[in-house]
């Protein structure tokens, strides 16, 4: 315990050293590290929402568009399996969670209700399947009625939250925000973090836009200005980006979806100048587009993006190669937003900002100072008991202590981990339990010097009989934030790992960092009796 060979002693002295260096980027200004290479500059703690300031946005699903979206798609389902089967029927409504069919020949309700049960599909059936119908059909007195079952009801919601956080994160992602925290809330909320957004309405408008992007063709035989749109059409005015708000008739069929774009890129239009976005199809979207060009030259053919026509172009010839463009009168901060939500994906149903709190990197930057006077305050009492109680020996504690932050931090950055004021107050705890260590050992050393035992031999003593206590001590509490870190969320998961990283360091510091101290000392000075 007491023999440290010299590579042993240089591998200690060379993790020290490394931990300051790792450390330092995260205490040298902007100016400096713009001098420095990117791969160590870039190696700092990212500071929490608390520390840095940003927004918190607490969003709503709308679920009332989800069902109105599934009952949509019932009626044109229901109208396409009564065809297929020759039954006849003077109308189909839609209502709230269902959809009513009166059929013509009541005598065919046996073979309507067989048509319209093959629109359902088995939900709550878990990963083996199995699962119910989430239709119901009735027939009463020629009326055929296809609804929603509650089952339904309930996996279209958590589909729909699942969905809607997944691409909440895609968007956020291509955003660069470091460290976001996006989590579910609730049967239909999502809360959003983003620390140090500077445009927070900006991320507003990216996350409350749905993205629903579209590709059909302009109705040129009927006139909006009427306000009637023939059946199978509907009228939908231009985007926001049209200062004169265009309204054209378009066919409600979607000839290409906008799900089958795998690329979108903001750009500027060699020949004009102005902004455009890019687009590209996966292999399935590159034939139904060239199939939709090849029969189609010479018509309009209209990109819609929620409900809201962005441009018109006419097919001049059929476009095989599965690219496109999309111009609009674009800045360039709405050419690449647009482009940020191609690429991220359509949402399931619009999000509605319920709550939006803004934390200033004012208060950030008291809540740092607070944090650091915290720890330096804290740092200071427990140097002031350690030297008063254990001379000599305490301050190669202290000395430890003060090498624990370093590499505490140094590991933070090297893993580029987000700092909230509970990771501080982590930091903060961490400083006691690694004291406790060298106390544990301080008191054993003591202990066999009392009774009378060799400078030598009370030093081997003391680390020999610590070190199971302090390894015992260490492992229970690494158990207790390794349940925090995967049951907790956020701050929590912060405080666990600071806590984490504090105690493992402590092996080091105190079992090995301090015994090397003590003992170079031991060796130079060759003491009658120890400073205990």
């Amino acid at each position: 315990m007491l023999y440290f060979s010299r590579w042993k002693t240089y591998m200690i002295l060379a993790t020290c050293i490394a931990g300051f260096i790792l450390m330092l980027p995260n205490f040298l200004g902007r100016d400096t590290l713009a001098a420095l290479p990117s791969w160590y500059a870039n190696t700092r703690v990212s500071l929490g929402l608390d520390l840095r300031g940003g927004s918190h946005l607490l969003l709503e699903v709308d679920m009332a568009t989800v069902i109105r979206d599934r009952v949509e798609g019932l009626v044109d389902g229901a109208r396409q399996q009564l065809r297929t089967a020759n039954i006849g029927y003077t109308g189909i409504n839609a209502g709230d969670r269902s959809v009513t069919v009166q059929l013509r020949d009541p005598a065919q309700t046996d073979d309507a209700v067989k048509a319209l049960r093959q629109l359902a599909s088995p939900v709550g059936g878990g990963p083996l399947g199995g699962g119910q119908p989430d239709l119901t059909v009735s027939v009463d007195n020629g009326v055929a009625t296809v609804a929603l079952s509650e089952q339904a009801l309930r996996d279209r919601a958590t589909q729909a939250v699942e969905q809607s956080i997944e691409i909440v994160r895609r968007r956020i992602d291509e955003t660069g925000v470091n460290e976001p925290t996006i989590a579910r809330q609730g049967n239909d909320r999502i809360l959003v973090q983003l620390p140090g957004v500077e445009d927070p309405d900006r991320i507003k408008r990216l996350l409350g836009t749905t993205a629903k992007m579209t590709f059909r063709l302009v109705d040129t035989g009927a006139d909006p200005n009427t306000g009637r749109a023939p059946p199978g059409s509907e009228i939908l005015p231009s985007s926001e980006g049209d200062r004169f708000q265009q309204k054209y008739v378009i066919r409600k069929r979607v000839e290409v979806d906008g799900a089958t774009l795998q690329n979108a890129s903001a750009g500027t239009n060699p020949q004009t100048g102005e902004w455009v976005v890019n687009f590209e199809f996966n292999s399935a979207g590159a034939n139904r587009f060239a199939e939709v060009t090849k029969a189609n030259v010479g018509r309009p053919f209209a990109i819609v993006l929620d409900n809201k026509v962005i441009s018109a172009p006419v097919i001049r010839e059929p476009i095989t190669g599965g690219r496109g463009q999309i111009s609009g009168n674009f800045t360039a901060a709405a050419a690449n937003d647009l482009a940020v939500l191609l690429r991220a994906g359509a949402l399931p149903a619009p999000l509605k900002v319920i709550e939006e709190r803004t934390v200033g990197p004012d208060l950030g930057a008291d809540s740092i100072r607070a944090g650091l006077t915290a720890v330096a305050v804290g740092f200071a009492m427990v140097c002031v008991y350690m030297i008063a109680c254990y001379g000599l020996f305490g301050s190669f504690a202290c000395f430890a202590l003060f090498v624990n932050i370093v590499l505490t931090l140094a590991a933070l950055s090297l893993l580029q981990a987000t700092l909230t004021l509970p990771g501080i107050a982590g930091i903060l705890l961490s400083l006691g339990l690694a004291v406790d260590a060298n106390i544990l050992i301080n008191e054993r050393i003591r202990e066999e010097t009392k009774k009378g035992r060799g400078v030598f031999a009370s030093m081997e003593a003391g680390f020999s009989r610590a070190y199971s206590t302090i390894v015992d001590s260490n492992l229970t509490t690494a158990i207790k934030m390794a349940l925090l870190f995967i049951f907790g969320t956020g701050a929590i998961k912060g405080f666990a790992v600071t806590i984490t990283f504090g105690i493992l360091i402590s092996m080091f510091t105190a079992t090995v960092l301090v015994r090397l101290m003590m003992v170079t000392w031991l060796r130079r000075t060759r003491p009658a009796v120890l400073p205990v």
